[in-house]
């Protein structure tokens, strides 16, 4: 009888707006059921574990931050990593359409290669091209995602993470057990328009009252035919006709596996294993009348180990992080017919990454910091020339913390040593930098106002297609970033609210300039770029209505040479506007939202003429779930309509993005 209410009081405990009436039912069974019966005995029934894991702070933070935690991610249906972040305030993401294509992001008028992707607190780095495909990584089994423009404002940062120019951070979730309970089982099944499957288990074990386990494994496969409107003029002013996308099938395979060990209080220890394993097909483009048939494919697959181990004390800290990551790469066109195009590519990196970082409170106004990291980076490929390029990364920053009452003051000062080694070439490209970093804020108004500043000079050196492959070799600069930003930021019973404007100038930009063909590049750095923006983000909760707003404003423009056609154009892809809403009505039928995202005009070519120009877009969709209390668990069960408008639009010239369509998650937990 006592199991049976301890499973009703957790299914109760799940529901948000149940939780003090469930604490209350807990409260009763645990007073009246031992008197129940006068022959029952007592019983030690153990610990309820209540902790959590923290989120970094969105309001009293000198950096503009932005969290989506993983209840966000259960009732929106986000399934990839790119879900999480595209509606976040200030970002502006590359989708080549499709489940499968390849989604990057710019983060305030930066380019990819400045944002950072953290996993688990280890960086994840890609000296072959620079970016992350951030649809290659599933939330399924996220605590949180998010997203520091400058800095990361969390204790123990490795020198990578103080590198970045922006970090997306995201955290798997620890296991959590109810009362006396040992194991955890999740399964779920997603099925969406296009053959869609997303099949996923999860299966968390407590071992002993310091180890805890977790394990993650995902499937998710579609066939990518869908349905779009080709218009045969650039201003969609003609004649179109209705086209089916083909040749974007894709398939990937996600296991991850962690443990948790807690040597004792602010002691621990994490490991994480990740593999995935994928295939994708690539559509071609569609060009007025034509969709080119696209024979191209490509194979991916990632493995690493990495660990944390993790001490947090009060007048000390201390982090060491090791990281082994081996990565493989095929690009195949089956349709190659000129010298000029590779049948097939092959790369293999491989990574070994060491990191520690320490912190010292002196005083109660004053912290000193420290991290060293160490890396080498190994590609090798199948290419004729330079194929095996080694790269060697040291990291070290020292920083200051000044804090007195309502008041911060921060300050950190980077050095960057890289050097690469190329069989082929008879120097040694060698790279050096110092970048400080200094923030301010003041928190007032009872610790419901907070004004903050930071300035931070991040760079990024040149990455190995950029130096290496199809291209003359160059002694290239590194592309140097000057980022300002003053906002505030202020929280009510009911709402919270931010407010930041911002200015970053990219100086050394690199700039490919074809050569005697389109097939050899010379890289050049003579691009400069001014961004001017602005975000804002506001929550409203009046139970059981949520309601999140955000508004991005950016201004980026090319300085690079007066005399340019593109002299004072705004970049490629970036919109002036943005915005995005979600809402969600919470009630004990069924649970409704509705999220839309607005992206204002913008041109995908650096020139900005009429010809060039791509209209706004609304993408709107609509969701309803409602979670069932079965005997022995709880099923949960999710539908989605996306793009309800059925809007025709593209992200990137010329890859039309799905019009509408539709995903049904079941979730069995027990």
């Amino acid at each position: 009888m006592r199991i049976v209410l301890y499973r009703i009081a957790r299914f109760i405990v799940r529901q948000r707006h149940c939780r003090v009436a469930a604490m209350l039912c807990m409260l009763c069974f645990n007073v009246f059921l031992p008197s129940a019966k006068a022959q029952d005995t007592v019983r030690n029934l153990g610990q309820v574990e209540v902790s959590s894991q923290r989120a970094p702070s969105t309001l009293r933070t000198a950096v503009p931050t932005q969290v989506t935690d993983a209840q966000k991610i259960e009732e929106q249906g986000m399934l990839q990593l790119s879900d999480a972040v595209r509606q976040m305030a200030g970002v502006t993401l590359k989708d080549y359409g499709g489940v499968g294509g390849m989604k990057t992001v710019s983060v305030r008028g930066l380019g990819s290669q400045f944002s950072t992707l953290v996993v688990d607190g280890v960086a994840v780095d890609n000296s072959q091209n620079g970016h992350v495909d951030l649809g290659r990584y599933l939330v399924g089994n996220a605590a949180y995602v998010s997203l520091s423009s400058g800095q990361e404002q969390q204790r123990l940062l490795s020198a990578r993470a103080y590198a970045a120019g922006n970090v997306i951070s995201l955290e798997s979730a620890e296991p959590q057990f109810f009362m006396a309970e040992k194991t955890n089982l999740k399964v779920g099944m997603e099925l969406g328009s296009f053959n869609m499957m997303s099949p996923s288990a999860l299966w968390e074990q407590k071992w002993n009252k310091r180890l805890k386990s977790s394990l993650w494994v995902n499937w998710l496969k579609s066939d990518g035919d869908y349905p779009f409107t080709l218009y045969y003029t650039d201003d969609r002013s003609g004649q179109t006709s209705q086209e089916m996308r083909r040749h974007s099938a894709m398939g990937m395979l996600t296991a991850d596996g962690s443990l948790f060990y807690r040597i004792g209080d602010g002691n621990t220890l994490t490991t994480k294993v990740h593999y995935m394993r994928g295939h994708h097909q690539l559509p071609g483009p569609v060009h007025l009348y034509l969709q080119a048939v696209s024979k191209q494919n490509t194979q991916e697959e990632v493995a690493f180990a990495q660990t944390r181990w993790r001490v947090e004390k009060e007048k000390w800290g201390m982090q060491l992080l090791g990281k082994l990551q081996g990565t493989y790469d095929m690009f195949e066109d089956s349709a190659a017919y000129t010298l000029t195009r590779y049948q097939r590519n092959d790369y293999r990196q491989g990574e070994g990454y060491l990191s520690g970082s320490g912190e010292w409170r002196a005083t109660g106004w004053l912290t000193f910091n420290g991290a060293v990291d160490g890396s080498l980076s190994r590609l090798r490929s199948n290419l004729k020339q330079r194929n095996d390029v080694r790269r060697s990364t040291m990291q070290a920053v020292a920083a200051m913390t000044l804090h007195h009452q309502g008041f911060e003051l921060q300050g950190h000062l980077l050095a960057t040593a890289i050097a690469d080694h190329i069989a082929d070439l008879d120097t040694v490209p060698l790279y050096r930098r110092m970048s400080p970093y200094v923030s301010a804020m003041y928190t007032f108004n009872g610790g419901a106002t907070t004004v903050r500043w930071f300035y931070k000079e991040t760079y990024r050196a040149p990455n190995f297609s950029e130096l290496y492959f199809f291209t003359l070799p160059r002694d290239l600069r590194p592309e140097c970033a000057r980022q300002h930003n003053i906002g505030i930021t202020h929280t009510g019973q009911h709402f919270s609210a931010t407010l930041d404007a911002y200015y970053n100038r990219v100086r050394d930009k690199i700039i490919a300039i074809p050569t005697q063909n389109m097939f050899l590049w010379s890289m050049e750095n003579i691009g400069k770029a001014n961004i001017a923006g602005m975000n804002a983000t506001t929550d409203l909760q009046l139970s059981p209505i949520t309601l999140h707003l955000t508004y991005s404003y950016q201004r980026a423009v090319d300085r690079s040479d007066p005399n340019s056609k593109t002299y004072g154009h705004q970049i490629a892809y970036t919109p002036r506007h943005t915005g995005g809403a979600t809402l969600r009505w919470e009630n004990p039928w069924v649970n409704l939202g509705t999220s839309a995202m607005v992206v204002g005009s913008r041109y995908y070519r650096m020139q900005n003429t009429p010809d060039a120009l791509m209209p706004p877009y609304c993408d709107l969709g609509i969701s309803a779930d409602r979670a069932f209390d079965l005997r022995w668990g709880t099923l949960k069960v999710q539908v989605h309509v996306l793009n309800l408008l059925d809007m025709q639009y593209e992200i990137v010239r010329a890859y039309p993005m799905m019009g509408r369509n539709y995903r049904l998650k079941l979730v069995y937990e027990f």
